[in-house]
C-alpha cells in the first residue's frame, strides 16, 4: 500500500500563507509516481470537500470555485512528493487538509480515493 504524510499545517493569518507537502512512501510497488493525488478539506461541522487534484506527471490541475486563484498544486516525484501553495487565506478555509492518491482524480470523484494521508490541520483567524 501507498502511505501518505502531510505537513506543514499550523496557524497563519487572514490574508496569510501557508505550503502543505505530501510525502509517499516508496517502494518497489507502490510508487507515487503512479497515482494522482488531490486534496481533501474537512471544516468543523461540514463535510468532506475534495478542492484540487494533479495528474501523475503534473501537466493537469484542477482546483474548485472555493480555492481557484489562491491554492496551487504542484508535485515532485523525484521526491515523492505533492504540495499545495495556500495564499489569501480565509477563516473558511479552517479545516482539517487530506492528500489521498487515486489511479484518477475523475475516478476518485465518483468512487473515492484509495490511499490516503493522515491529515494536517489548518487554522485561519480572523
Amino acid at each position: 500500500q501507498l502511505r501518505l504524510v502531510e505537513s506543514g499545517g499550523g496557524l497563519a493569518q487572514f490574508g496569510g500563507s501557508l505550503t502543505l507537502s505530501c510525502e509517499a512512501s516508496e517502494d518497489s510497488k507502490y510508487s507515487l509516481r503512479s497515482y494522482e493525488v488531490g486534496w481533501v478539506r474537512q471544516a468543523p461541522g461540514k463535510e468532506r470537500e475534495g478542492f484540487s487534484c494533479i495528474s501523475v506527471n503534473g501537466g493537469v490541475t484542477n482546483y474548485t470555485d472555493s480555492v481557484k486563484d489562491r491554492f496551487t498544486i504542484s508535485r515532485d516525484n523525484a521526491k515523492s512528493t505533492v504540495y499545495l501553495r495556500m495564499t489569501g487565506l480565509k477563516p473558511a478555509d479552517t479545516g482539517l487538509y487530506f492528500c489521498a492518491a487515486a489511479l484518477s482524480c475523475a475516478g476518485a470523484n465518483k468512487f473515492g480515493f484509495d490511499y490516503w494521508g493522515q491529515g494536517t490541520q489548518v487554522t485561519v483567524s480572523s
